[in-house]
C-alpha cells in the first residue's frame, strides 16, 4: 500500500497576518492554506502576497501538516501576479490552491510553468463554477501535480442559480466526487459556515463522507476535531478491513466470506485504503 497524505480537514490562514500561520499549524487541521483570494481585500493583496513569500522563505517543519496557498483566479491581474511571484521565488510554497478553474487547460498552464522553473509545487483545484463543474473530470486529470479537488459550494450555487443546500447541490457534489475518483485523488467538501450549529456540521460532514468525500474544510479551529473524527477510519472499520484483507490473502478466489457476509474482490481496494489511511494517522 502506498503512503496516503491525510486531507481530512483544512483551515485558512490570512495572508494579511502572517502571525496567524503558526496558530493555524497548531490547530489540528491536516491542511493549512495561506489565503490570498476572497479573504483578502483588494487594497491588501500586494501585502498579503509579500507576507506569503516571507512565510515560505523560512524552513518548514516536517510535522505532517500540508501547507498550501490559495492564489487569486487565474487570468485576473492579481492571480497572474500571485503566480509570477511563486514562479520567481527561490523557496516556493509546497502547493497551490487554484480557485474558479473552468477548464483543464488552465491547470496544465500552471503545471507547465512550474515545471519550466523546476518547482515541485503541487496543485489542488476548486470546482466552483458551472464550466468547471462540466469539465471536472478532465480538470482532475489535467496534471499529475493535482492532488485534490475541492467543492466550492457557495460560488457554485450562485452560478447554478440554485439554493445553497444539501439537496440542491447533491448532483454537483456527486460530479466532483466522480471526477476525483476517476483521477484517484482526494476530494474535499466546502466548509460548514454556521459556527454555532455543531449538529448541522456533523450531519453534513457525515453525509459528505458517505458520498465519497475524503475531507471537509473548516472556518474555525473548534470545527476541526469533529471533522477529523468523521473522516478518519473508526476502530471497528480498521478491524473489519484487516479481517477482509487477511481473508483475501488466504483465499484462492475472488470471493471470501467474512462474518457470514459474501465479499467480492473489488471491496479489497476499499479495505486497503482504510488501512493505509489508518496507518498514516
Amino acid at each position: 500500500m502506498s503512503v496516503i497524505q491525510s486531507r481530512r480537514s483544512f483551515i485558512f490562514s490570512p495572508g494579511t497576518d502572517p502571525s496567524m500561520f503558526g496558530k493555524a499549524l497548531a490547530s489540528g487541521a491536516d491542511i493549512v492554506c495561506v489565503e490570498l483570494e476572497d479573504g483578502v481585500a483588494p487594497q491588501h493583496k500586494d501585502a498579503a502576497r509579500e507576507n506569503m513569500l516571507g512565510i515560505f522563505a523560512e524552513p518548514q517543519a516536517d510535522d505532517g501538516v500540508e501547507r498550501i496557498v490559495r492564489i487569486n483566479m487565474l487570468g485576473s491581474p492579481e492571480g497572474e501576479a500571485d503566480l509570477s511571484a511563486v514562479l520567481d521565488s527561490a523557496s516556493p510554497p509546497p502547493a497551490l490552491m487554484l480557485p474558479k478553474v473552468n477548464a483543464p487547460e488552465e491547470v496544465r498552464r500552471v503545471a507547465e510553468a512550474l515545471e519550466g522553473v523546476g518547482h515541485t509545487t503541487r496543485l489542488q483545484v476548486i470546482i466552483e463554477t458551472n464550466p468547471g463543474l462540466e469539465a471536472a473530470y478532465e480538470i482532475a486529470q489535467a496534471s499529475k501535480r493535482v492532488d485534490a479537488l475541492l467543492f466550492g459550494g457557495v460560488d457554485l450555487a450562485a452560478d447554478l442559480r440554485c439554493a445553497y443546500g444539501w439537496e440542491s447541490l447533491l448532483y454537483a457534489r456527486s460530479r466532483v466526487v466522480h471526477a476525483a475518483a476517476g483521477a484517484g485523488i482526494d476530494v474535499i467538501d466546502v466548509p460548514w459556515l454556521d459556527l454555532g450549529d455543531e449538529g448541522g456540521l456533523r450531519q453534513e460532514a457525515e453525509a459528505s463522507a458517505r458520498l465519497g468525500f475524503t475531507g471537509k474544510g473548516s472556518i474555525h479551529p473548534k470545527q476541526i476535531a469533529m471533522i477529523n473524527a468523521i473522516f478518519s477510519p473508526s476502530t471497528e472499520e480498521v478491524a473489519y478491513a484487516k479481517k477482509v484483507v487477511a481473508a483475501f490473502a488466504e483465499a484462492d478466489s475472488g470471493l471470501v466470506v467474512v462474518d457470514g457476509k459474501l465479499i467480492e474482490l473489488p471491496v479489497l481496494r476499499s479495505m486497503e485504503r482504510i488501512l493505509a489511511k489508518a496507518e498514516r494517522l
